[in-house]
This record gives structure tokens, sequence and C-alpha cells, in this order.
């Protein structure tokens, strides 16, 4: 009966396994294409997770609390600085700020210097600064009308200014500007300049001498001496020495003739009586600048401190035209009338109707 039986159940299994067999089907391609999504998204999802979170701490600002400073020292390796920002408590990842650097190709172009952060900069945007060099710009002002050692105290009152020249004399930093003469006062242009952590203080002063002869038609240090001497010559009144330079510097950079009585008297040697008449204005000579254009070839006297200063710091004016009031002083003018009115009233004592021969 148990032997019967069992059989009987036998049978079943067998006929509803039969039964199965005949209902399957093979999968369809969607489903085929739905199964292997499903597998690779199971199998993608913690990558993705993981570069989702690699790129959100490489774009989440670092932890500053305000603007700061970060040297990187010279030789610095990444590792060094990653590790170093992060045990000051800015870097929270540093493993994908290495990463990152080795991806991009950047960690083989860090360099040295101090970089500014800000509560906003992001460790990739501190990686772009870093291997570009974009450094911290510092900031010097030199002011007009300070002395050259005060100029020199206001650089040495920079720490971040690498001093070479304290202590030395007046006359071996002139040297070093490759001066040719030996009193550098008057010679820097005050004005402010931009530069990074290490520079020295002749490299402010020669950035300083180059930016003034830049700035002025002039085609090096002689041609201001040159002009210096002239304005030495033209005026013995100290705070014209700027005005009257200012004038020259503007007919230069008009293409006008100087004109200067004194470069005149200089081409005229042993021969001056003193006076100046028609054919000595009227002769072609290197330095009559009645005749001849620009500068003459050399200075025309030795020059005073006063006189260098002004030739490197002229005023800018609208003058073009000056004339003596017979007191050593002078009179300005803009334009060529203003410049007759003033020849008629302090020399020539005529009416306006006369005709006047003007420099």
């Amino acid at each position: 009966m148990v032997k019967m039986l069992n059989n009987s159940r036998l049978t079943a299994l067998l006929k509803q396994l039969g039964n199965t067999v005949m209902r399957y089907s093979p999968p369809t391609p969607e489903r085929s294409i739905t199964l292997v999504v499903r597998a690779l998204v199971l199998l993608l999802s913690p990558i993705c997770i993981a570069v989702a979170i690699f790129w959100k701490q490489l774009n989440s600002p670092l932890q500053v609390p305000e603007v700061m400073i970060v040297e990187v020292a010279p030789g610095s390796s990444l590792s060094g600085i990653s590790d170093r920002l992060a045990l000051e408590g800015l870097l929270e990842n540093p493993l994908a700020f290495i990463l990152w650097a080795r991806l991009t190709g950047k960690a083989q172009s860090l360099q040295a210097g101090d970089y500014e952060l800000t509560p906003a900069t992001t460790p990739r945007q501190l990686l772009q600064k870093i291997s570009a060099g974009e450094v911290k710009q510092y900031q010097l002002t030199l002011i007009e009308g300070w002395t050259f050692q005060e100029a020199l105290e206001e650089i040495w009152r920079h720490n971040n200014i690498t001093p070479t020249l304290e202590g030395q004399s007046n006359e071996y930093i002139a040297t070093q500007l490759g001066l040719q003469h030996k009193n550098p006062e008057g010679l820097i242009f005050p004005d402010t300049y931009f530069y990074e952590r290490g520079v020295s203080d002749l490299e402010i002063l020669l950035d300083s001498w180059n930016k003034s002869i830049g700035a002025l038609p002039f085609d090096g240090p002689y041609d201001a001496l040159i002009l210096a001497s002239i304005v030495e010559k033209e005026t013995a009144v100290a705070t014209e020495r700027i005005r009257v330079a200012g004038v020259f510097i503007r007919r230069l950079e008009q293409g006008m003739r100087l004109q200067s009585d004194p470069t005149v008297i200089y081409g005229m040697g042993a021969s001056f009586d003193g006076n100046i008449d028609r054919n000595a204005l009227n002769e072609l000579t290197p330095y009559n600048t009645y005749r001849v254009s620009g500068l003459p070839p050399t200075p025309i006297a030795l020059v005073g401190a006063g006189s260098i200063h002004a030739s490197m710091n002229p005023e800018l004016t609208d003058y073009l035209y000056f004339v003596s009031r017979g007191d050593g002083s002078h009179h300005f003018s803009a334009t060529l009338e203003e410049h007759n009115e003033a020849v008629r009233r302090y020399q020539l004592d005529k009416e306006p109707s006369q005709s006047i021969n003007v420099r």
C-alpha cells in the first residue's frame, strides 16, 4: 500500500515537472537588457557614490575662517603640502587633493611662494593657484617728496623684502643701479609697487628706476641727466625746477624743439659775450636747440640733486612756454598767444600790434 502510494506521488511530481518544462520560454532581448542594466547598477553604484564624494570634497570650500596666507616653501612636495594643509585643519581629505593633482598632471608643476586663501577657496582652486604660480602680490608705496633714505627705510620696513643694501653707501647703491653719478637722490619713481615675497631691496629700486625712465621720453639715464643740466641752467628757483622740466618734457613728447637759451650759450663756447643775437640762434650746432630737435648730445653743466629729481619727476601741466620775469623767476604759459603777451609784458614792453620773435 505504501509502495503504491509512493509510486503515485512520484508519478504526479514527474507530471508536474513536465508541465513546468513545457511552459518555460527563453527570456526576450528586452528582459536580458534589463537584467544587465540592473547588474551594472548594482556593480557601479558604489563607484559612482565614491566619485561623487571625491568631486564634492574637491569643490567644497576649504576650512578657512578668514583671508589667510599659506606659504609653499621651495622644494615642497605634493604630499608635504597636503599634509600641512590637513594638519592646520584647512584640508578635509588630503588623499583626494593628491589624487586630483596626479590625475591632472599638476603634481609636477608646483611652485613656491605665498598663496592667498579666502573662505570661498576650494582645494581644486588652490591646486590651480599653486601649479600656475599665482602667488600673493604685496604692495609698497613710495611717496612723492621723500628723500632717497626715506624710501629705503620704507622698503626695509617690509619684512618680506630681502635687505641687501643695508649699511651700504649711496655711491655703492648708485653703482648697483648702473647710474653714471654717485648720488641716487631723486632718481627713483614715487609710485605703488607690487612684489612677491623674497624680492630684494635692489630689485625694487631697479624696478623703480626703470619705471621712471620708461614713463618719460628718455632713451636711458644719460638723457635724464642731460635734461637735468638744462633745468639747472634755466632756473635758480628751486620750486620752479619741476615745472621747467615739465615744459621740456611736454615739448619733447609733442615733437617741439626745446628752444633753450642755455644750450645755445654752451654751444657758442668762448665766443659767448653775454648776449645771444639772431646769428647765434640761426647757427647750426649740436647744442642749438632752436635748430635741432630733441636733447643736446651731452649735459651742459654740473647737475644738482634738485634738478635731477625734477627731470625724473616733472610737474604735469599744460604749459609749453616760459619767460623770465627779470627777477630770477619765470612766467609760464600754455599757448603761444599767452606766451607772446608775457614776453611783451616782462621783456619787450611793446604794444600787442608789434611783431615779436618767441621761442
